[in-house]
């Protein structure tokens, strides 16, 4: 696959970007390397390859995934100006 400048153009005018026609035709020469590049890289052979997250082999650090109150909610209303059994107070707002 190859790009024109018209291409680049348009691909600018869909990305809201100004550009000009001599950049136009430098942008039509990098993408066509980018894309032969990425050509290339469709020819490797990757049957048999495992996935890999990194290059070097290691485990996720997990933390517990466990549901807790943060034994918190006597200083976080502490600070309210009403609350009661560790909830806020708010005046009534719908009749």
């Amino acid at each position: 696959m190859s790009v024109d400048t018209q291409t680049v153009k348009r691909v600018a005018r869909l990305a809201r970007i100004k550009v000009s026609d001599d950049d136009a035709t430098r942008m039509t020469g990098e993408l066509n390397a980018i894309l032969g590049f990425v050509e290339q890289l469709d020819e490797v052979d990757i049957e048999g390859v495992e996935p890999m997250t990194s290059v070097v082999e290691q485990t996720m650090k997990k933390r517990v995934d466990g549901v807790t109150d943060g034994n918190k909610a006597d200083d976080i209303t502490r600070n309210a100006p009403a609350s009661e059994d560790q909830f806020f107070m708010v005046p009534k707002v719908v009749e």
